[in-house]
């Protein structure tokens, strides 16, 4: 799990766009959600997506 994670949202329309970026491998990903979701529930959504690149690129560069 990464040690510090900036979340960013925007809402855009009818939805919020939240952002997950990892500053030390400069990853960062993107999720679309409702806006009456408790934050909290966007951030761990963010955070997984997050990880499972993370994981991806690790298992990528092991081959």
């Amino acid at each position: 799990m990464p040690r510090e994670v900036l979340f960013e949202f925007h809402r855009v329309g009818n939805s919020v766009k939240v952002t997950a970026f990892d500053p030390v491998s400069l990853v960062e990903v993107s999720i679309v959600g409702s806006p009456r979701a408790p934050e909290s529930q966007l951030r761990v959504t963010a955070l997984r997506k997050l990880q499972y690149v993370l994981d991806r690129r690790a298992r990528q560069a092991k081959e």
